[in-house]
């Protein structure tokens, strides 16, 4: 399976960024994590962050062309705004999860909100950084049921 994992704009401040609320763990700690993951459950993943929203809709579109098989993805405040990586989404037809390292329904009222929610197959939240790992493995059990239906 191929998966990409897309993560938006401060995670690459993670280990320095209100570790109360994200861990200590860095976005380095948490990309070997889920290579490591993949590697044991045979995926191949792809890992990127990026602090611009165009950026990650080229991602998605890449994604898209490249026929990935699924996203994980952790758009960070995008997530409460952006129409744009919503769209883009919705034209991706695999797996789709969104992931927060903090639970949002127990923080500010403006992050009650996802644009992203709507568009994908399974929210995952408040898991902390090990929710990523715990994501890969997540979808080598739903590609294994996938692949289950179709023998």
């Amino acid at each position: 399976m191929n998966i990409y994992v897309i993560n938006g704009p401060n995670i690459n401040l993670l280990g320095t960024r209100e570790p109360e609320i994200y861990g200590s763990e860095t976005l380095d700690d948490i990309e070997k994590k889920c290579l490591e993951q993949g590697v044991k459950d045979g995926h191949i993943i792809k890992f990127m962050q990026s602090n611009y929203e165009g950026e990650i809709v080229e991602w998605i579109q890449n994604a898209i062309k490249e026929k990935v098989d699924a996203i994980v993805i952790n758009a960070a405040a995008y997530t409460h705004t952006s129409i744009a990586i919503h769209d883009a989404l919705k034209s991706f037809s695999g797996f789709k999860i969104e992931l927060h390292i903090s639970n949002p329904h127990l923080r500010e009222t403006f992050r009650h909100v996802s644009y992203i929610s709507p568009a994908v197959d399974a929210v995952v939240a408040g898991l902390g950084p090990n929710g990523y790992s715990h994501v890969i493995e997540l979808l080598n059990n739903l590609n294994s049921q996938r692949i289950g239906k179709l023998a």
